[in-house]
């Protein structure tokens, strides 16, 4: 963990220490994957000393908006380049056509398009800018750009830059010995990327309490996320004068310590979230990752995340690969005595 932490400083030579930037696509929705991305990208700002002069998200962020010359574009990461969720795509293409002389660096993502017509126009379109860098996620999503992106980098998830992350920031429940800490969470999508083979997959796996990201927000945590975005909309149309990003800052870290919170009152996690596997780890939590819809769960992991120790996976063989032997073997070695649970 603390090699893929160091591995993000590769970025700092697309955006260098002292840099002006502006932040653009900043996440503001519920997804604690996506605010975990979001609170290890500011950690970096502020570990290299990258002065953040703006912040839009893709709510109130107007596309030919006058910025500064020597400031550097910074996009958010995650998993939503490509046409699963065009909207972030848009805003993109949108970056590139409207400042043709800044540099724009796209922050660590996982390039998945379904329409080769729409994958060939946006590759196209985003290699045609002169200053334009993006890093990848995995192997895939590196050969899916290379050929059409010059400056084309392979580097882990900015929740990376959070390692580690101590429990005891968002309460000491679960501590060793407590009856929490034999508890076995289930973090299991319930959105478009649930693969529908979650169940077999955890056939046999004692798991005590199943969640998802939407399903730890109260009733008022919805309610504030929608008064949030319906003001950073107006802020949109007040030329951003309206304070939105340090409120919504404050309430993405109460997010993100309820899930913390909920981590450290398990012993272990089993989750078809990326994200989900990243914070067990970024905790030192054994956890057991399996696939979303596309692969992308196995990608990462396969890249960066199996040789953390308190990792492992059931994920579908690739072809020609020995994935399925290396991930049984790997299960068969853990005594999982000193993880108060039982074998899946």
């Amino acid at each position: 963990m603390e090699r893929l932490k160091r591995r993000l400083g590769a970025i700092a030579e697309a955006v260098p220490p002292g840099s002006q930037v502006a932040y653009i696509d900043y996440p503001l929705h519920e997804n604690i994957g996506d605010l975990l991305i979001l609170q290890g990208t500011e950690a970096f700002f502020a570990e290299h000393r990258i002065r953040v002069r703006r912040r839009y998200s893709c709510v109130n962020f107007r596309p030919g908006v006058k910025i500064p010359r020597d400031w550097i574009l910074v996009c958010h990461g995650g998993g939503n380049f490509g046409d699963l969720y065009p909207w972030y795509q848009r805003l993109r293409e949108d970056i590139v056509r409207c400042y043709p002389d800044h540099r724009i660096v796209i922050l660590p993502q996982t390039v998945e398009f379904r329409d080769a017509e729409s994958e060939g126009r946006s590759m196209e379109l985003l290699g045609s800018h002169q200053d334009l860098h993006l890093f990848v996620r995995d192997r895939v999503s590196y050969e899916k750009a290379r050929g059409h992106i010059a400056n084309l980098y392979l580097s882990p998830d900015m929740a990376h830059q959070l390692y580690p992350i101590d429990a005891g920031r968002a309460g000491q429940a679960g501590q060793a010995g407590g009856a929490g800490f034999a508890r076995v969470l289930g973090v299991l999508r319930t959105d478009g990327e649930a693969s529908g083979a979650e169940g077999s997959a955890i056939a046999g796996e004692r798991i005590d309490e199943t969640t998802d990201w939407p399903l730890l927000l109260s009733a008022g945590d919805r309610l504030a996320v929608r008064l949030l975005v319906a003001m950073s909309s107006l802020d949109r149309r007040l030329r951003n004068a309206l304070p939105v990003w340090p409120l919504w800052r404050r309430f993405a870290r109460r997010l993100t310590d309820k899930a913390i919170r909920k981590y450290a009152g398990s012993g272990r996690v089993v989750t078809s979230r990326l994200h989900g596997h990243i914070l067990a780890c970024l905790m030192n939590k054994p956890n057991v990752l399996l696939d979303n819809s596309y692969g992308k769960n196995g990608r990462y992991y396969r890249e960066w995340t199996r040789d953390v120790e308190s990792a492992t996976a059931v994920l579908p063989r690739p072809p020609g690969s020995g994935e399925e032997e290396a991930v049984r073997e790997r299960l068969a070695g853990i005594d999982y005595r000193d993880l108060h649970a039982q074998p899946s």
